[in-house]
């Protein structure tokens, strides 16, 4: 029921409909306020720090509401329509940055990250890369190891993410069920090779071209906001770019 609601819900507000009768309806917002030192760069030349600084945002969508500096926190909740007593205040050495985007990850390679040093890059495709990667083919497989890739991924900052997948349509399909529950914003695609690859990680051309059609339908609908497909030719013929 509505208290039900209202109890898990961090700020709620009444707004009129019109300004001639007095009705209202219940707004719900889940917002999130934190005061303290703000850092953000908005030309590649600048960087602006912002002391004591409120920052609110929709724990739901994670759009930012307000960015302001903390001058009358009472006059501000009651503006923004929140409780001040929600506010969490950060330490001295501690501030808020903007999350980092890494534009080229390939997810399945986490699985061996730090080994394999000691060869030159075709080398290294051949002996780890390409062995490692045609297990994805399982995607129980790629369920234990995409969501550890992911979660590292967050914890040192990234919150938008390009990531390569594999060739294998169901585990790429996992992938993305896999950053959508732990809420990442991320670009991905379903790796395409169809030539200069080992009889065990190659694709049918042919083949290859319906898994990319399939993999993007089913992310389209998906129809999650923070999860898009995208296109990632890896050894393709020239043939085969030209139809990607």
């Amino acid at each position: 029921n509505i208290l039900s609601l209202l109890e898990h819900t961090r700020v709620y507000c009444f707004q009129p409909v019109t300004s001639s009768f007095h009705l209202f309806k219940l707004v719900l917002v889940r917002m999130r306020v934190v005061r303290g030192t703000l850092i953000h760069s908005t030309r590649p030349e600048r960087v602006d720090i912002l002391h004591n600084h409120l920052i609110g945002f929709d724990e739901d969508n994670g759009k930012i509401l307000f960015v302001e500096a903390c001058q009358d926190l009472p006059r501000q909740a009651e503006k923004h329509g929140f409780d001040p007593s929600i506010v969490e205040q950060l330490t001295h050495d501690q501030f808020l940055i903007p999350g980092f985007v890494d534009t080229h990850i390939h997810a399945p390679q986490y699985s061996f990250t730090g080994t394999g040093y000691d060869l030159p890059l075709l080398q290294w495709l051949q002996k780890y890369t390409f062995p490692v990667e045609s297990r994805f083919r399982d995607t129980e497989f790629a369920r234990q190891h995409y969501p550890l890739a992911v979660k590292r991924s967050l914890r040192h900052g990234t919150t938008t993410a390009c990531y390569f997948a594999t060739i294998h349509l169901e585990s790429c399909k996992e992938l993305c069920k896999i950053i959508a529950k732990i809420g990442q914003r991320a670009l991905v695609g379903k790796v395409n090779m169809d030539q200069e690859s080992p009889d065990h990680y190659v694709e049918d051309t042919q083949q290859s071209i319906n898994d990319t059609r399939s993999f993007v339908d089913y992310v389209k609908k998906m129809e999650n906001s923070l999860v898009k497909p995208i296109i990632t030719p890896h050894t393709c013929t020239h043939t085969y770019r030209t139809v990607l």
